[in-house]
């Protein structure tokens, strides 16, 4: 799926969908995510609180005074703050070599370049914001605030504190969920973010900068916002004050309802600078029960390119209104093009909704179970005319997924599953298991995620339980064979 930027006008491919993450000062551009915040050095988490004000417009043209303080009162107790710690990523050295970690059992074949500079792949900390949505500990957050943690702690706004588990996490769509051991916790309200106007005042709450139980105001300055790199979210535009640490705090309207999660910032300095956004909380939701009840997101798929409809192509194709999703491509054997789409064709209507920006299609689209069969009004060539398309499923294991868990891994700490018959040919192999998660013994043997497992103790496996089964068999000490690219190596393993 090919992915253009909002700058150049297209929305994306293949799904006519979208989904990101990311942080501050990102490229020259200035896109950002509001990352985790980094910990400082020296101590610095006294909890802050406070509410701020807005201004909402309670009678048409006439502005009065907001106080969000009721709805921090009733509200702040069900967020959290959310400490995380991971490893590092490796980086150049300062004399252009790569950091070498002296556990990659590849680390000795690499070809020798200069001096190497081994060292331990550094422990980072970091933090965000949450919010509970379940009495019994089911939180919601950004995938980016807990991507590559090796471990999550969750404090309460009454300063209590939980090691938490990541369920799942979708980075398409940025959103994870996280759980904690814990009975008759606050939960927040969810509201409804269709029913939410610009211009009507909002609230966050979070630990920007670390500073935990934080309450900033703004309002809404736009909706179904299409940001460059995303495919699958119309996100909330706001000026609420958000700044690193903010990530995965809720967005309060004022009944005190959560319509968004606060994920992402445009800033050429890392920091607010009045262009906030939120992923509106009917996508987060759906994400939610998806990764709870089935471990992965199940996306539907449309398989056309599209963009928005401006002046000049609403005058080229006839267009009486500047509304729509204009097809710039339509992808060969896809659903789009057994409905009869093609490439000039504008997308105004799906099944009941209005396409008013090219942005509101891909959500709609990847909201619909595979299957579906749905009903498109299209303009073309001037002409309405109305299509049938049969939604099929996005193919792509790695966007969303379960956290694999202790069992899952068993004793050598591997989660695994065999490679499919592109995959074995692609990388040269006859079966072969493929590392999607390690810990324990695997990690600190210095196995990574996209590695290749094809012997244990020289004999083949092909089957995530034919290596569990000859591992639990196994003493203190096995040996994998590993293949990484095109390299093989022998990988001893303690297991204690």
């Amino acid at each position: 799926m090919i992915r253009k930027t909002v700058e150049r006008g297209i929305v994306a491919a293949s799904l006519v969908a979208a989904g990101a993450t990311g942080f501050a000062y990102f490229d020259k551009s200035g896109w950002g995510r509001v990352d985790a915040a980094a910990l400082p050095n020296a101590a610095a988490q006294g909890a802050s609180q406070g509410a701020s004000q807005a201004v909402v417009t309670s009678v048409p043209g006439v502005a009065t005074a907001t106080d969000f303080s009721g709805i921090v009162q009733t509200y702040g107790p069900a967020v959290v703050n959310i400490s995380v710690i991971g490893k590092a990523q490796q980086t150049p050295a300062a004399n252009g070599q790569m950091q070498i970690d002296p556990r990659d059992p590849f680390s000795g074949m690499l070809p020798f370049f200069g001096q190497r500079a081994p060292r331990e792949t550094p422990m980072v900390r970091g933090q965000g914001s949450g919010f509970i949505v379940s009495p019994d500990g089911l939180i919601l957050t950004n995938a980016h605030v807990v991507d590559g943690a090796s471990e999550v702690t969750v404090k309460l706004a009454d300063r209590r504190e939980y090691k938490a588990k990541v369920l799942g996490s979708d980075k398409q769509t940025d959103v994870a969920v996280i759980r904690i051991e814990a009975k008759n916790l606050p939960v927040v309200r969810l509201g409804d973010p269709a029913g939410a106007k610009v211009g009507e005042p909002v609230l966050a709450i979070g630990a920007p900068f670390g500073l935990e139980n934080t309450a900033t105001a703004g309002i809404i300055s736009a909706k179904s916002r299409a940001l460059p790199e995303d495919t699958y979210v119309p996100f909330i535009q706001t000026d609420v004050a958000v700044n690193p640490g903010n990530s995965g705090g809720p967005l309060f309207n004022l009944k005190g309802e959560v319509i968004g999660i606060n994920s992402q910032i445009y800033s050429r300095t890392g920091g607010y600078q009045g262009l906030s956004f939120a992923i509106p909380i009917d996508v987060a939701t759906r994400v939610q029960e998806q990764l709870v009840k089935h471990g992965k997101v199940t996306r539907g798929r449309l398989g056309v390119s599209i963009q928005e409809v401006n002046q000049a192509l609403a005058d080229s194709f006839g267009l009486q209104k500047l509304q729509g999703a204009l097809v710039s491509a339509v992808e060969k054997g896809s659903a789009a093009e057994r409905a009869g789409l093609e490439a000039g064709d504008v997308i105004v209507r799906f099944n009941d909704r209005d396409i008013t920006q090219s942005a509101d299609l891909p959500a709609l689209v990847a909201a619909t179970a595979p299957g579906t069969a749905v009903k498109l009004e299209v303009i073309r060539k001037g002409a309405p005319k109305v299509l049938t398309a049969t939604i099929s499923e996005l193919k792509d294991a790695a966007l969303a997924q379960r956290e694999p868990s202790e069992q899952e891994q068993g004793r050598l700490g591997l989660a695994v599953r065999p490679l499919e018959k592109q995959e074995q040919r692609e990388a040269g192999v006859a079966g072969g298991l493929l590392v999607e998660d390690v810990t324990g013994p695997a990690a600190r043997s210095g196995i990574q995620p996209g590695d290749i497992v094809l012997s244990i103790n020289g004999t083949p496996v092909t089957s995530a339980e034919q290596l569990r089964a000859l591992a639990s068999k196994a003493g203190r000490n096995v040996a994998l064979l590993v293949q990484r690219d095109e390299a093989k190596i022998f990988v001893p393993l303690q297991l204690g």
